[in-house]
């Protein structure tokens, strides 16, 4: 029986709009065929006519088998819903000045303390241009790099996943933390429990998934052409820092706080994001967000050993603080439900 491939893909998610843009099949992909372009108001990748399996009859599949949102997945998608699975749950913040951090820098502290430590050697992440807001995945292997870009850009959309590509098959990293939304955290667990072949060197690699919450992710052009320049006459270079947290929060160079309602940017919203009932990346080993916790910290769920770990070493070393008992569960849950009502009406 033939296995699936590039054409199930691209029937099953790309064509029905429902690709989350999370980068794994491009990286995954041992032909480099599949890409995402630089045009405008595109929401899936595109195959550029090479498949080992379509073309030369050689089993392959990476690209399926790696995909979050396929019909073989869609149980699964159904029930990645509200807080999850998790061990513990509290507010924390970084132990050191982190200048641009989010809300309370925790995710920057815990993978700060894990670089310094050698528990990984390189964070995937995603950065911005800071005249353009333009995000991109990057690669970063030093403490200092990643502090300095540090602050959430993922209120864009960006394929963060397709930097694996590099990390694992060009320059032969072998372990790799990676930060991300609820579908790349999804494609990264994917690749970890995986028994495909062609998957195994990136599950192996990934030694820490840290995921975000989302409540959706929004066009660049859309957003920032229509709404923050146009609209609100705000250039992008200006824009000090961006949240989501039931609403679009701009926070400008000068200080200044200007927010939009989300009900407002539905035409901004990539369409795969309606697909999605998971805000709090449940297949995560730790997800974060600044729903639920004071003004300074970070919401942490814990959930796997491997979370409990990093966490750990990063309190012992003074890199992270824990503050007991300062998280509020009431907006979290109510943002999830919200959220998992799009897969559920």
């Amino acid at each position: 029986m033939p296995g699936k491939n590039y054409q199930n893909l691209k029937e099953e998610v790309w064509d029905t709009g429902i690709c989350s843009g999370c980068g794994a099949c491009v990286a995954v992909c041992p032909a480099d065929a599949i890409i995402f372009t630089h045009d405008e108001n595109i929401d899936s990748p595109v195959q550029t006519g090479y498949c080992k399996e379509v073309t030369d009859n050689v089993p392959c599949g990476a690209c399926y088998a790696v995909c979050p949102r396929t019909a073989a997945q869609e149980t699964a998608r159904m029930e990645k819903t509200g807080l999850g699975e998790y061990t513990d749950i509290f507010a924390a913040h970084a132990g050191f000045d982190v200048e641009k951090r989010q809300s309370g820098g925790a995710v920057t502290a815990i993978l700060a303390n894990a670089l310094e430590e050698g528990l990984v050697d390189a964070v995937i992440t995603v950065t911005a241009d800071p005249w353009t807001q333009k995000p991109e995945s990057v690669i970063i292997t030093k403490t200092e790099a990643l502090v300095a870009t540090a602050g959430s850009r993922y209120a864009w959309w960006v394929p963060t996943l397709a930097a694996l590509k590099s990390a694992v098959v060009t320059q032969k990293i072998e372990r790799i933390a990676i930060v991300g939304v609820p579908c790349a955290v999804s494609a990264a667990r994917m690749m970890k429990t995986s028994d495909h072949d062609l998957l195994r060197p990136f599950g192996r690699a990934i030694r820490l998934i840290v995921g975000l919450f989302c409540t959706e992710t929004f066009d660049y052009e859309m957003l920032i052409k229509d709404k923050i320049i146009r609209e609100m006459s705000i250039e992008p270079w200006q824009i000090a820092k961006l949240d989501v947290r039931g609403k679009l929060i701009i926070e400008t160079t000068d200080k200044a706080v200007r927010e939009i309602p989300l009900r407002d940017l539905e035409d901004c919203v990539r369409k795969g994001c309606h697909a999605c009932g998971d805000m709090t990346a449940v297949d995560a080993d730790i997800s974060a967000g600044s729903v639920g916790s004071p003004d300074g910290e970070t919401t942490l769920i814990v959930r796997t050993p491997i979370g409990v770990g990093f966490i750990d070493h990063a309190t012992e070393t003074g890199r992270l603080v824990i503050e007991k008992d300062a998280c509020d569960l009431k907006g979290i849950i109510h943002l999830s439900q919200k959220k998992s009502e799009r897969i559920h009406t």
